[in-house]
């Protein structure tokens, strides 16, 4: 084979590889160009990229044998949706999607991604304002696609990695994404992108919008999805050239707002704290109802777990005390009633 057919032979093997090692090679290509066609250099600089390029093939083609298959739960909204966002993501640069709370846009639209073909050249990352929500929703995502945690899908947040080499949805904080930019400012490890909750209109999030606007031209393969949960879509379409909008319905459950009565000397004592009011709030609702669900919200982890004993300590028939925390699971067992 002569040197143009050799020559000729890697760059259009390039394309195959992921994102990250194209530009690498690409690189690597161009500065052997520059070197006399008649010299050693050459020749040496020339037999190391194409060993490197077979390499970077067969890793391609190794991660392409792990791929994995995409289920949908019917239960969820979006599910019905799938076809119409799977074909937006192949013809649009940007997609917009709006969806309630309960839609199921956090764990559906990645694997809808990986049915439009994403995920190949480089991860399908997905941004979480809150670390809790981006771990739980790595782990459901794992779950619906019968996989370990860590192996096709994974998270990243801070002090914490459960990603790797065949991962093909990564799960992080959009603070997480803001910070490989130091290391990879055109997110050339990603082909695709969500930025969920865009509606919270963080710094980070407002930040990541901004330097994805300027990445668009470059990167024409780059496919960005942005979510929300609000009516405020159209300002997302309209900074993004009229990117389409696609609405999702939530689903709705019947919730019932109660007041609490004020206790005047409780009041004026300044003795009542969030941990007291909570469990007298529960006290009044379960003497009045014998079925359902009570979520508490509370400002710390130790007023958390507080309530959580107090509560335990009450001995509900057929209740079971649950705190939602990062490391609920080392707390669970001490508040689980003896039946549910």
């Amino acid at each position: 084979m002569s040197i143009t057919d050799r020559l000729d032979h890697i760059r259009s093997r390039l394309p195959l590889t992921t994102l990250q090692d194209e530009a690498l090679l690409s690189r690597r290509f161009e500065e052997t160009l520059q070197k006399s066609r008649g010299s050693g250099v050459f020749f040496r600089r020339l037999a190391s990229l194409e060993k490197t390029l077979e390499a970077s093939l067969h890793k391609q083609e190794r991660r392409l044998s792990k791929r994995p298959r995409a289920t949908y739960p019917d239960s969820l909204p979006i599910t019905s949706h799938k076809d119409e966002i799977v074909q937006a993501v192949k013809r649009h640069q940007v997609v917009i999607v709006s969806g309630e709370t309960g839609c199921g846009k956090s764990t559906q639209l990645p694997k809808m991604c990986l049915e439009a073909g994403r995920g190949i050249r480089g991860i399908i990352g997905c941004t979480q304002p809150r670390r809790i929500a981006a771990t739980t929703i790595a782990r459901r995502i794992a779950e619906e696609l019968g996989q370990r945690l860590g192996q096709s899908v994974g998270y990243k947040i801070r002090f914490e990695d459960k990603s790797g080499p065949d991962t093909f949805v990564k799960v992080m904080t959009d603070g997480v994404l803001l910070a490989e930019t130091q290391g990879d400012p055109k997110f050339r490890a990603y082909d695709t992108l969500i930025i969920d909750e865009a509606h919270e209109r963080s710094l980070n999030i407002d930040f990541l919008l901004g330097i994805i606007k300027t990445l668009l031209a470059e990167r024409p393969e780059l496919k960005i999805i942005i979510t929300s949960a609000t009516l405020e879509t159209e300002k997302f379409s309209e900074a993004f050239g009229g990117a389409p909008v696609l609405h999702v319905g939530g689903r709705l459950y019947p919730v019932a707002v109660e007041y609490m009565p004020v206790d005047p000397e409780l009041e004026d004592s300044g003795e009542m704290t969030y941990v007291d009011m909570a469990v007298k709030a529960v006290d009044r609702l379960r003497a009045k109802r014998r079925f359902g669900d009570v979520l508490a919200f509370m400002p710390t982890e130790q007023d958390i777990l507080e309530t959580c004993e107090r509560l335990a300590g009450r001995r509900y028939p057929g209740t079971t005390v649950l705190p939602l925390l990062p490391t609920w699971r080392k707390h669970l067992s001490p508040y689980r009633a003896s039946s549910t």
